[in-house]
């Protein structure tokens, strides 16, 4: 169900505001070879997608399991079970680690770490109502969606190692190589937090109900389902440098110079450079586009058509 119901039209003009300054309006590309655009099965209403270095994992709200495909290919390697109600994961360099939602009530949920390499349940740890998750470099910070929290695990053993306050309903998370950062879907804000300890760098204005998050390598972009907008933040300090007028988004994925946006009501997949804000080609997909992924060469997007779709701009 759409957060807030807003026109969206993906030939519309983006506009980047930085204070009072202007840029001028940049037309959106048209529809891109649709042969770019590879449609793979997996299982029940993907939400999360997870590339682990060689393979892409897709985690199956629906089913509560994750699918494992070969990125090359798209050739499965593995279909493994995990917690009731999964919605992301991320990848620590050997393990996959899911989200598990499980009954939606205040103190529930669970994170399911599976070995990447075979598909091994290794263990299951408490999360109160895990949504998004990203890795550190050491630990995996999950957000708490019903508890306005991130809780800290120790990659190696699943230790706990903190929780801490954020805003109002947090989803998505990323790190930018010192800080994790938050989105806080009804706060219309975003946390910053030091992973060494967790200690909060500050509370950032964005748009309305912020969800998608990704780091380019110095700055920090917001994808706003309630407004269709994309929110640049420089990572160092927090910043405002710009706002995009990008038509609708949920997720956002850095790849290839560009941020990336799946637009889950038209069925699109849309990408912003990063250094000129010029809008590169939109792509059709199969319904209901999601999370994203990627591989080195291709994004992937899960859908709710119950595959996964790559794209190889």
């Amino acid at each position: 169900m759409r957060i807030a119901t807003i026109g969206l039209s993906f030939l519309s003009t983006l506009v980047l505001t930085v204070g009072s300054c202007f840029a001028p309006p940049v037309t959106a590309q048209p529809l891109d070879n649709p042969n770019l655009v590879e449609s793979f099965p997996v299982g029940s209403d993907p939400i999360g997608v997870v590339f682990d270095g060689a393979n892409i994992w897709t985690i199956n709200h629906g089913s509560n399991n994750v699918t494992k495909l070969r990125a090359s290919d798209g050739a499965w390697q593995g279909t493994f079970d995990v917690g009731d109600n999964p919605f992301y994961g991320t990848f620590d360099g050997a393990n996959v680690w899911v989200g598990n939602f499980e009954s939606g009530t205040s103190g529930s949920g669970t994170v399911t770490k599976l070995r990447a390499s075979d598909g091994r349940w290794l263990n299951n740890f408490v999360a109160e109502s895990p949504q998004g998750m990203t890795f550190d470099g050491a630990n995996v910070w999950i957000t708490n969606r019903l508890g306005n929290t991130v809780t800290k695990l120790r990659a190696s053993d699943g230790a706990p190692l903190g929780v801490f306050d954020v805003g109002d309903t947090p989803i998505q998370t990323t790190f930018d190589g010192s800080s994790v950062w938050v989105t806080n879907l009804y706060g219309k804000t975003v946390t910053k937090r030091r992973a060494g300890d967790g200690a909060l760098l500050g509370t950032f204005d964005v748009g309305l109900y912020p969800i998608g998050i990704t780091f380019d390598g110095t700055n920090i972009w917001v994808a706003n389902d309630g407004d269709d907008t994309l929110t640049k933040l420089r990572a160092s300090d927090g910043t405002l440098l710009g706002t995009f007028r990008m038509g609708g988004g949920q997720h956002a994925l850095f790849a290839r110079r560009k941020v990336w946006l799946s637009h889950h009501y038209d069925d699109l997949v849309t990408s912003l450079n990063v250094s000129t804000g010029a809008r590169g080609p939109t792509f059709h997909v199969d319904s209901g586009p999601k999370d994203l992924a990627f591989d080195g060469t291709s994004i992937w997007v899960a859908t709710s058509s119950n595959t996964v779709n790559k794209i190889s701009p």
